[in-house]
């Protein structure tokens, strides 16, 4: 069990040191995964930034991803899903345009003004706060890998066991600290999981920039 996100952030650095002195960006999937992520930059010597990501979800069934879209324009679509699911062009295009306007306000809030960190040629490591079903965590990957990233790896504190060997189709490298076969909640691996703040996100990516 861990304490809290920092204690939790401060251990998963210490599991990444064998990237410490590459060219590595650390991105933090908001909100909790920011605070994580802070942690493990300041243990690598790295760059901070939030990576910002909207599921696209089945018109019917909003948690299956039929897709996911990300900063720049950034679009990824998963045909087989549209097609089983029968989803119409019209409609996914709706998503994406009720999705987008929604990235593009938490990016406001989260950066404001600061411009978003090149990943070109450099090695993304994509941290969130743990892992239930991967969807996200697989988009946020992805998009890394669309905006340049030579080399994205996903770093967890915990994630069940099965969905870390489905995630791998989206990282070189996936790193989760515990690996349950069941994890019911990831709040039950903290001991304090309190809902993380836009304004505790800011902070941290402030304090970052100030460093």
């Amino acid at each position: 069990m861990f304490t809290d996100r920092a204690d939790a952030g401060r251990r998963l650095g210490q599991r990444l040191q064998h990237l410490r002195g590459a060219d590595v960006v650390v991105l933090g999937l908001p909100r909790g995964g920011v605070l994580v992520a802070a942690e493990v930059a300041d243990a690598l010597g790295a760059s901070l930034d939030v990576i910002v990501v909207r599921k696209l979800g089945v018109p019917a069934q909003p948690e299956l991803a039929m897709g996911a879209i990300g900063e720049g324009g950034v679009r990824i679509l998963l045909p087989e899903v549209i097609h089983v699911t029968g989803v119409a062009l019209d409609a996914v295009a709706a998503v994406e345009c009720r999705e987008r306007a929604e990235l593009e306000r938490r990016v406001q809030r989260l950066r404001g003004n600061r411009p978003r960190l090149s990943l070109v040629g450099r090695s993304a490591v994509v941290v969130d706060d743990g892992i239930a079903t991967g969807s996200t965590a697989r988009a946020a990957c992805q998009v890394a890998r669309a905006q340049g990233a030579a080399r994205v790896v996903l770093a967890v504190p915990v994630a069940p066991s099965d969905v870390v060997h489905r995630v791998h189709d989206g990282a070189d490298e996936v790193i989760a600290l515990v690996t349950p076969r069941a994890l019911q909640a990831i709040g039950g691996w903290y001991a304090d999981f309190s809902p993380s703040t836009e304004e505790e996100v800011i902070a941290c990516l402030h304090s970052a920039v100030r460093g």
